[in-house]
């Protein structure tokens, strides 16, 4: 996701991309609290992780929550023998690639375009993953309409790559479910693109364990979980809306009806909020997002963007279609 609060002053835009300067450092980067940020949310995510992989190991329920203070988070768990973080890598270690790739497709064409942009910050939280994901700030004005959309979409694009490939491997290290495995407190709703996937192994590999079964019956490794959760970021970030990478495509696509398309995309997610209450926090937080940014124009209306570019943003449709869900998850909790 990337944030483009930036002065709108075009004049001020820097001329050569920063991939072209011979200066290395950036001025006024925080280098060290990047890592620090990084550094924790490799912790809270390889606590969450450690947690999934012991039950996928042991056959327990997945997504049972226990006595831990925060549901899902069972820090004291991991903190009694810390050798367990180790469990944490396989779900770690997919998530941050993939969240990784989604903010370093933004950076890195934002340095092809001369817009300056600080380095991810990853956002470390005791949730049901870990994190609040990542983000990069983009301080300084878009050129250009193509130069906005090249920039929205790269990171949607290089995040679902990476998403695809981890969910494709995680499949193929998923299980069935075991008979008598106890109820889990917290049941995900599947994209698309998970249907699709596990109809692709289905053709690829019949005999394979999972291929005949549905996937309310497949026990997915802690790796699935994280394209899960690329996917769902994907979905998000592409939403047609603001500040949105969806937003910042509608604007570079037909800035006269970006407004419109926020508008209808917020009453959309209000309505989605009567079947998840998850999307009316969402809808808010778009909202307030619209109303900070409500005059700000993110890139000169001339010219206009090419041709070239429309292909891509038929993609940008495709995979919001294919990784949006009605119902990310719901508690089960009695």
């Amino acid at each position: 996701m990337s944030d483009s609060n930036a002065p709108i002053s075009f004049s001020s835009a820097e001329p050569l991309p920063y991939l072209l300067r011979p200066e290395g450092r950036r001025p006024g980067e925080r280098y060290w609290l990047h890592l620090v940020l990084f550094t924790l949310t490799c912790f809270t995510t390889l606590v969450v992780g450690a947690k999934m992989e012991f039950n996928f190991q042991h056959d327990r329920a997945p997504f049972a929550a226990g006595n831990e203070y925060i549901p899902f988070f069972d820090v004291r768990w991991v903190l009694a023998e810390p050798s367990r973080l180790l469990l944490g890598l396989p779900f770690a270690g997919s998530l941050l690639l993939i969240l990784m790739a989604h903010e370093m497709g933004h950076y890195l064409c934002c340095r092809y375009y001369g817009v300056r942009a600080t380095l991810p910050f990853f956002i470390p939280a005791p949730t049901l993953i870990g994190t609040l994901g990542a983000v990069i700030r983009i301080k300084a004005p878009i050129p250009s309409r193509a130069a906005l959309f090249d920039i929205g979409i790269a990171g949607p694009i290089a995040g679902f790559v990476v998403a695809v490939g981890t969910l494709g491997v995680a499949l193929g290290l998923s299980k069935p479910l075991t008979p008598g495995m106890g109820a889990p407190d917290l049941a995900i709703g599947f994209p698309h693109i998970f249907f699709l996937m596990h109809h692709l192994i289905r053709h690829i590999a019949p005999g394979y364990s999972i291929a005949g079964l549905p996937l309310t019956r497949v026990y997915l490794h802690p790796t699935a979980i994280a394209a899960w959760v690329g996917m769902l970021a994907t979905a998000l970030n592409l939403l047609p809306s603001g500040q949105l990478d969806g937003g910042h495509i509608v604007y570079a696509v037909a800035p006269r009806v970006h407004r419109a398309f926020s508008v209808v995309t917020i009453a959309v997610l209000v309505g989605l909020g009567f079947i998840y209450v998850g999307w009316w926090m969402w809808a808010g937080m778009i909202l307030v997002l619209n109303i900070i940014g409500w005059k700000q124009e993110q890139a000169p209306a001339s010219p206009t963007l090419p041709m070239s570019r429309w292909p891509l943003a038929a993609l940008a449709v495709l995979m919001l279609a294919v990784t949006f869900t009605v119902t990310p998850f719901q508690l089960l909790w009695k």
